[in-house]
């Protein structure tokens, strides 16, 4: 009984859960009913956009260090490089990458404009100078811009340089050697997926320039480089030496300038001394040697790993001097065939007819076991070395370039801000490139552009079916998967639901057609029967002897009482 109400109850629940999942398609398809009323009453749009919405170029709500929107539709204030890159060959030396300002390909945003790097498999250079120069002192440093990597990417990088100030710096002479004090943003090459986060350091001592490289991010990079939508890259620096990076302002990586980069900024106190060396006498071996032991005279070193088994003879009837293999007689040399260009024709072998019956042809041969008195190469035992002085290392000397650096945090002045990049693929996107020492300022910047673009991928998204349709097309073993989520639970609903015959038999059995009212009051007489009867038997074993002394003056016996009862019973 339990059991069939479980059922019941699981059927219901099923039912339960069908009901809500059609009341949300429903529900979903009279908003995109009402989405699409509502979209044929605005004003003509980009056939490429999916929904109208308004766009103003970002505004900085506070003071920043360089803007850029490329909203204008041109590269005014931007330099392109003129030079050429020393260590390449001559035909790709050039700077000569082509760039372009144009809107998105895909989910586009009316109004909003980027950088392209048009080009491919060639060298690119372009740079802008800031508003003012950035002094790393008390005031933290915020770098912000956009990414998409339209078609993907197969090797290149889409990272950008702030360029140290100095009194020579020339844009249009920008190439991969001109100085930088920071370089940020993604970068590709082969399956590996890199965020950098460089930054050159000043020797205090001696004035040497020396790179430093963040350590990698903690995620995976690879979703945010092919799935084609615009990414927004921050960077955050504080005078206490700290750094964080984030990917849609969502942290991926943080540490400190001082403990999380490598090389370390200060180098160690001690170090080895290059003048000491290891004496001749000093002994590394842990273990040597018995020399004690000696090889038993019974040990022999000649002995083969593997003999003839013994014990297997050769079947009756082997053929030896039968070959396994026998020129093909049907077969006959072509006529075009041509001994003097071919060779001497020979007919291809199969195999040797008479062979079929026999247990086997040719030269027979035991199978090899192995040998059981094999122990190889004697070799004596090892033990402890008693003159083991353990792994020789050089004594510390005081490191003479050691110097104790507490601040990297301020580290060149930089006034400019460039991207100097390969790529063996086209059209990567850059916009809202956005530098100032307010994080609020970056927020509100971001939410006004890269907001928007968010916005509008979001609403251009397939639905959930063609989303697992596409998938299921990049890798066929999700179909298996999608067949078994869907014949689970209707496998489940088939087996809680469907009745069963000896439930379908007790159903019916138990709606019958309904009972006159003399039925129902001959069942009551016959329960009520059933109960004088039991009464009756209990009296009757009670007063055996009561029953047998009244029977005599009555003429009934025990007999006939019985007779008489089970006469009522019938």
């Amino acid at each position: 009984m339990k059991l069939r109400y479980g059922k019941r109850w699981t059927c219901l629940l099923l039912l339960c859960l069908a009901t809500v999942i059609f009341a949300q398609e429903d529900e979903e398809e009279a908003l995109v009913e009402d989405s699409s009323e509502a979209e044929e009453e605005m004003a003509e749009i980009d056939s490429d956009v999916s929904f109208q919405i308004t766009y103003k170029t970002p505004v900085p709500t506070g003071d920043v260090y360089f803007a850029e929107t490329f909203d204008k539709g041109t590269l005014d204030g931007w330099q392109l490089s003129k030079t050429m890159k020393e260590d390449a060959e001559d035909d790709i030396a050039k700077y000569d990458g082509k760039w372009e300002v144009e809107p998105l390909k895909e989910n586009k945003v009316p109004g909003d404009m980027g950088l392209v790097l048009k080009s491919r498999a060639k060298h690119h250079a372009i740079a802008a100078w800031l508003k003012k120069p950035f002094i790393f002192q008390d005031k933290p440093l915020i770098v912000q811009y956009e990414v998409n990597f339209q078609n993907g990417i197969d090797c290149g990088g889409a990272y950008i340089k702030l360029l140290s100030a100095a009194d020579n710096l020339d844009l249009e002479q920008f190439n991969d050697r001109t100085p930088y004090s920071i370089m940020f943003g993604p970068d590709k090459c082969g399956e590996d997926y890199k965020l950098h986060f460089i930054f050159r350091h000043k020797n205090p001592k001696n004035g040497d320039i020396e790179e430093k490289h963040a350590k990698r991010p903690d995620v995976d990079l690879k979703k945010f480089y092919t799935d084609r939508k615009t990414h927004l890259f921050t960077l955050v620096l504080s005078p206490d030496n700290s750094y964080e990076v984030f990917i849609d302002q969502s942290s991926v990586s943080k540490g400190s300038l001082l403990s999380d980069v490598v090389p370390p900024v200060n180098p160690p106190k001690e170090i080895d001394d290059p003048n000491d060396e290891k004496p001749e006498d000093w002994d590394e071996r842990a273990r040597i040697p018995d020399p004690e032991a000696a090889k038993p005279d019974d040990w022999d070193e000649e002995a083969p790993a593997k003999i003839p088994d013994p014990e297997v003879f050769k079947p009756e009837g082997w053929l030896d001097d039968e070959p396994e293999l026998v020129p093909d007689p049907k077969a006959k040399k072509p006529e075009d065939w041509d001994e003097e260009m071919d060779g001497e024709w020979e007919a291809p072998q199969v195999p040797n007819p008479v062979c079929e019956t026999a247990p086997g042809c040719g030269e027979w041969k035991p199978p090899m076991i192995n040998n059981p008195v094999y122990k190889g190469k004697w070799k004596a035992p090892l033990i402890d070395n008693p003159n083991y002085q353990g792994i020789w290392t050089p004594r510390k000397i005081p490191n003479p370039d050691y110097f104790e650096d507490l601040h990297p945090f301020r580290m060149t002045t930089f006034n400019a801000v460039g991207l100097e990049l390969w790529s063996m693929t086209s059209d990567i996107y850059f916009d809202n490139f956005v530098i100032t020492e307010d994080k609020e300022v970056a927020d509100r910047w971001a939410s006004d552009g890269w907001g928007l673009k968010r916005l509008v991928a979001s609403a251009n998204e397939p639905g959930v079916f063609t989303q697992l349709t596409m998938a299921a097309e990049e890798r066929p073993w999700l179909w298996v998967i999608y067949i078994l989520t869907v014949a689970l639970p209707v496998g489940l609903l088939v087996l809680f639901c469907w009745p069963r015959k000896s439930d379908y038999d007790y159903a019916h059995k138990k709606v019958d057609s309904p009972c006159s009212q003399e039925d129902e009051d001959a069942d009551e007489e016959d329960e009520g029967v059933v109960e004088q009867e039991a009464e009756a038997e209990k009296a009757h074993d009670i007063g055996m002897k009561d029953t047998d002394e009244g029977s005599q003056g009555t003429g009934e016996g025990p007999k006939q009482t019985v007779s008489r009862r089970r006469v009522r019973k019938d």
